[in-house]
């Protein structure tokens, strides 16, 4: 009880921290467009909208979300979005993006079964150590390597191109794995398959945050990370089918379906509109006010809604390319603002695989071995279950709760429970070798499952998900770039360090992850801001500072409105406007 108590207060502090004022800027905001754009201004229609998102401001409902000014432009009708046609067309067109982290987060389950498959280590000769690292580590160099390659693509050609190219190499790859006939071969097309995945990874989350209704965006680039348990789960149930197979198709047939998933997503990639920020980037500004018209507004190009998407967005894209090098990367490090978005990509990527968690999804295995379940079955039935349990943490606790809790408490709540039940597991692996308890291998195996829960209600569907919203869009290619390039970097020194170490010193080295637990929770503390209740084109005020009112007026008036002529209007309501859609 105590203890439900003290969480209770720890939401509702984080939640006091996003509070903002200044409805009466929302006014001003609506008259001076009256001025600037007499033609297009309906008194009628922007009295309405003003008139409901100073009154939603005052429900405690609307306390809850966020964004009076998105609000007062968002339908007012009670219809969710499971009964308006052009919403569930789109949720459903965005469940191809989605899906690729799916593609991706198969690799580390399957990798986890085939090591407990003992036709497949007799075909390969049993490898551990440095060896067995190399042929986990090569799937993350190869995206590593991919990465800038695939930043310029997304940016100069669009955010679709790159998805088709990862999706045909890898299907063609899978293939090449699956019928590998030596090491080397295994080796070199698992390198060329984490090469391609990037063309899967790095566009797919930006694309769906910028197609994404509004009320959506959060849940949305939330479950893209999520995925990667549905990925997860496939591949350990299919190696855990596969084991009674005494042949090589034991190992074969799980390394042929992890070409399965992108055949699924090429098949609906046709479909899929382009980003309408890259298309206004771009100037084609006709088309991006098409798919916001058919996609958010069922066809009506004079929506308010698609209106004041467009003027954001082209307000936005336009005065961040004034000042920023399209061309440069220097750009990353350029302001303080800058350097601590690029700051925290790079933390949320290297310690999403250094928190502890890296150990048990790649070298599952070698952990329960130490505790005394050696058995294949058993291993293969660990590592399905274990995914299954971490895909409903990371979507009914995580993605669903994200515009509820907010991201900075998930990640404070997630690691800080990592960091208890990780003791809790260091203390039983411990006691295990000393006195051999089935009951301490037990306890041990529970609570992998519980740190695994605490991880994946984070630091899973927000690893994308934060980074694509605390950079804005010139950047934003480039910030998920520096998160993925992190994130692999971490990857890869984990699959080289991790099987070394475990044999060398066992459950020792489970105190490391202990102590970068600690360290991880206050530097997310002091460092991480929260971002819900922000749309895309806000959140640049969380990083440079809130100018004065009047400087926000100014930049109305001299056409220059972004991201901070917005941000404190837009706190609180944005899904109470349109949480029925």
């Amino acid at each position: 009880m105590q203890l439900a108590i003290v969480f209770d207060v720890f939401i509702r502090v984080e939640r006091l921290r996003s509070l903002s004022h200044g409805s009466s800027l929302l006014l001003e905001h609506h008259l001076r467009q009256a001025d600037d754009h007499p033609l297009s201004f309906s008194p009628a229609s922007h009295c309405t909208s003003i008139v409901m998102g100073l009154a939603q401001k005052e429900t405690p409902e609307a306390t809850e979300v966020a964004g009076s000014g998105l609000a007062s432009v968002l339908p007012v009708d009670a219809k969710p979005w499971y009964r308006t046609p052009h919403l569930i067309k789109l949720n459903l067109l965005i469940m191809t993006p989605l899906i690729s982290s799916a593609s991706i987060g198969y690799d580390g389950s399957m990798m986890n079964g085939l090591q407990s498959l003992p036709q497949w280590r007799r075909y390969f000769g049993s490898p551990e150590g440095a060896t067995l690292g190399a042929m986990n580590a090569v799937y993350p160099a190869g995206k590593v390597v991919a990465l800038f390659l695939v930043t310029w693509i997304c940016d100069r050609f669009g955010r679709k191109p790159p998805i088709v190219i990862g999706l045909l190499t890898c299907i063609a790859f899978a293939v090449m794995q699956a019928v590998s006939q030596n090491m080397h071969t295994f080796i070199i097309a698992r390198a060329v398959l984490g090469f391609f995945t990037s063309f899967l990874a790095q566009p797919s989350p930006i694309l769906i945050a910028e197609l994404a209704y509004p009320t959506h965006r959060g849940k949305l680039t939330a479950l893209y990370q999520t995925s990667f348990y549905l990925g997860g789960i496939i591949a350990a149930w299919c190696t855990y089918g596969t084991l009674r197979i005494d042949s090589t198709w034991s190992w074969r047939l799980p390394s042929l379906l992890q070409g399965a998933l992108p055949a699924i997503q090429l098949l609906g990639i046709w479909f899929l509109p382009e980003s309408p920020r890259w298309l206004i980037a771009r100037g084609r500004t006709q088309e991006a006010r098409k798919i916001l018209a058919d996609f958010h507004a069922g066809g009506d190009l004079n929506s308010p809604l698609v209106n004041f998407e467009m003027q954001e967005i082209e307000t936005v894209v336009t005065k961040e390319a004034d000042v920023m090098s399209q061309n440069s990367w220097m750009e990353l490090i350029r302001t303080p603002a800058n350097r601590k978005r690029t700051l925290i990509a790079a933390i949320v990527g290297w310690f999403a695989q250094w928190n502890g968690v890296n150990i048990l999804s790649y070298y599952l295995a070698l952990v329960l071995n130490t505790i005394g379940i050696t058995d294949s079955k058993t291993q293969t039935l660990i590592n399905g279950l274990l995914n299954i349990s971490n895909w409903l943490s990371a979507v009914f606790v995580g993605a669903m709760m994200v515009d509820r809790i907010g991201r900075r408490t998930l990640f404070l709540v997630s690691t800080g429970g990592m960091l208890v039940s990780y003791i809790i597991w260091t203390g039983l692996s411990s006691y295990f070798i000393s006195s051999q308890s089935a009951e301490a291998g037990r306890a041990a195996v529970a609570f992998i499952f519980i740190t695994f829960f605490f991880y994946a209600m984070a630091w899973s569907p927000l690893l994308a998900a934060y980074t694509v919203e605390i950079f804005p869009y010139t950047l934003r290619s480039r910030g998920l770039s520096v998160m993925y390039v992190s994130t692999f970097t971490g990857l890869i020194v984990g699959n080289q360090v991790n099987p070394i170490a475990m044999k060398a010193i066992g459950w020792r080295y489970y105190i490391v992850f202990c102590c970068i637990l600690a360290v991880l929770l206050a530097v997310i503390w002091f460092l991480f801001p929260e971002t819900k209740g922000h749309t895309l084109e806000e959140i640049r005020e969380l990083f440079e500072g809130k100018s004065s009112s009047r400087d926000k007026l100014n930049d109305v008036e001299h056409g220059r409105m972004d991201e901070k002529s917005n941000s404190d209007d837009h706190i609180k309501q944005v899904e109470v406007a349109g949480q029925g859609r």
